[in-house]
């Protein structure tokens, strides 16, 4: 049996050299990839089992256009993709997906690979006698194996937390590393027990991680952390919450789905564990300085430093690289220049941003608005996360009029369908003549999203308890986002009045939401989990058409989706073949 192990682990470890072009290997045999050569009793750097372990950080999505060459937020209301062709984002929209059609995003058997290479190493990472030692958070020595066995722990438990918020509740198949092939027939747990799974796997390991990354772009960059951790459990306990798990399920009384019982409490614990990360690692906090950066557009431009602590966790990309540019770029260029003009933001989005006050669209007294002037005197994340007609770049002014040099006719490239292209996520080449190489990363967990969790799960729970106004904390976490983005503070509100209702803050919470956490794989999630989809879209998703009629340039607003949702997708359907094999797993509703 343990040479058939073996064997199993020589060919898993070769498809790591495949999958992942893993270089480090190839001057040694492939027949010599067992676990005792991975995982040696004399190698006191592990060098080969930290080699194993970033394989497993390699399973990390990168998500700059990683969905069939889409962001995963244009298959939401805030964009569509410029592609004409029926690909995987535009399926992923309008639910063209089934059992037995499958997407990128569904990861079933991803996630599950990642979960049986995260148990291999947890059950083989202790036989290696590692010299180095690491201080953790509260200043105690350990040896550094301790601190990756709990890296393993963090992405298990990352793995199930992206298939629960996918399917509901799924198999918790334990620490033994099955492999692909073996008879395997775990039932689903229920989604109680996988929540209560990764939250109590969360608090375990969070004194064994390292506090902080290594201030470097190179492997030790972005090594899990215990600010990693805790974030994670925000998110987990956020989502656990919130109605489509908590207090309306799709199939009342069904325990894979959600919770059998609605309970407020949950909104409450979900505060109290982002309150506690904004304790222990916000500002001044107990074990680290994690805080908004000073310029947006910094957080996913610089990452390294000590001016650079919003980032808590990431996927690296690499230095000198230009793909968001040349994927989402607008078109008109050349050479260095060139956009593909992947992405394309609808007008909904556009419209979710507020005046520069902070006030709502109509409701500002010191900024009016006008159609003809609709992108003056907003707020500045506006220009940070859209190009439009009229937009600076790259030394010149874009032209997005149908027939403009920015949405030129008869071109076989993505043009833009909505008169807007993406902005957010790249360099600063307003006033540059090409796009040049910058350290590219994808942002998992930043420190805005902590403050926006706390306020949301906060507000949530005063309404469910019957508290009409506001707390004054969430009103405050909201304000500092808002400062940060260059909201107008003269009196010092950030357009949210002390008064808010917590009604009102909801929707305020919720817009928020959107517009700082524009294409970061939130919004695709949070009109899910809010279970607002199908409201969403039973309207079409809008854009504008432009045209140039004697110099002056007229708006006509345009439908450019028109994608129905069915309740039954806010879970995606099990894959057949799980089913067909495995007589204990049941599917989803409606599926």
């Amino acid at each position: 049996m343990k040479d058939m192990k073996n064997k199993l682990y020589i060919i898993l470890i070769g498809l790591f050299c495949t999958l992942w072009s893993c270089n480090d290997y190839e001057d040694v045999p492939v027949e010599k990839h067992t676990l005792e050569y991975v995982f040696s009793t004399t190698d006191s750097l592990g060098v080969d089992a930290k080699r194993y372990l970033n394989n497993i950080y390699s399973a990390l999505r990168y998500g700059h256009n990683a969905i069939d060459g889409d962001y995963l937020d244009a298959a939401s209301d805030d964009a569509v993709t410029s592609v004409n062709s029926e690909n995987q984002i535009y399926q992923l929209q309008i639910g063209r997906y089934s059992p037995f059609v499958r997407l990128a995003d569904m990861g079933w058997a991803n996630y599950y690979r990642g979960i049986r290479w995260s148990n291999t190493f947890i059950n083989n990472i202790d036989v290696v006698p590692f010299m180095q030692t690491y201080d953790n958070h509260i200043g105690t020595k350990m040896p550094l194996n301790r601190a990756l066995k709990a890296e393993a722990r963090f992405f298990k438990a990352f793995y199930y937390f992206e298939l629960v918020k996918r399917y509901g509740g799924v198999p918790l198949v334990g620490d033994i590393p099955y492999e692909l092939g073996e008879p395997m027939e775990f039932p689903r747990n229920t989604f109680d027990e996988c929540i209560e799974y990764i939250v109590n796997e969360l608090d375990n390991i969070k004194d064994s991680l390292r506090s902080v990354p290594i201030a470097n772009a190179g492997a030790d960059g972005h090594v899990v952390t215990s600010g990693a951790a805790m974030a994670l459990k925000t998110r987990v306990l956020l989502y656990a919450a919130s109605p489509l798990f908590n207090e309306s399920p799709i199939k009342a009384g069904n325990p894979y789905v959600g919770y059998e019982k609605y309970d407020p409490a949950r909104w409450k614990r979900a505060a109290d564990a982002a309150e506690n990360f904004i304790k222990d690692w916000g500002p001044g906090g107990n074990y680290g300085g994690y805080a908004l950066m000073s310029d947006f557009r910094d957080v996913f431009l610089n990452y390294y430093g000590p001016s650079t602590n919003e980032v808590i966790f990431h996927v690296q990309g690499g230095n000198d690289k230009t793909d968001v540019e040349v994927n989402n770029g607008p078109l008109g260029f050349s050479s260095e220049a060139k956009g593909n003009g992947r992405t394309s933001p609808t007008q909904d989005l556009v419209d979710a941003f507020p005046m520069k006050d902070g006030k709502q669209i109509g409701q500002s007294t010191k900024y009016v608005y006008s159609e003809q002037t609709m992108y003056d005197n907003r707020d500045p994340r506006l220009n940070y996360t859209v190009l439009h007609n009229g937009s600076q770049w790259l030394s010149s002014v874009l032209a997005t009029y149908i027939g403009g040099r920015s949405n030129p006719s008869g071109v076989t490239e993505a043009t833009t369908k909505t008169s807007y292209y993406l902005r957010k996520f790249m360099g600063k080449y307003e006033d540059q003549e090409k796009y040049t190489g910058i350290l590219r990363n994808w942002v998992l967990f930043r420190y805005a999203e902590i403050l926006l969790n706390y306020a949301e799960a906060q507000n949530e729970y005063d309404l469910a308890t019957s508290k009409t106004t506001a707390d004054a904390k969430v009103i405050n976490y909201i304000r500092e986002i808002r400062k940060r983005a260059g909201i107008d503070g003269d009196d010092e509100t950030y357009g949210i009045a002390n008064n808010t209702t917590c009604v009102e803050m909801r929707e305020l919470i919720r817009n928020e939401r959107r517009i700082e956490m524009a294409f970061e794989e939130q919004r695709f999630w949070d009109i899910r989990r809010w279970k607002i989809a199908e409201d969403i879209f039973s309207r079409p998703l809008k854009g504008l058409a432009l045209v140039m009629r004697t110099g002056n340039v007229q708006i006509e607003h345009i439908n450019v989706l028109d994608a129905k949702f069915d309740p039954k997708r806010y879970l995606y359907p099990i894959p057949y073949s799980e089913v067909n094999k495995n007589s204990n797993m049941v599917q989803n509703p409606g599926w």
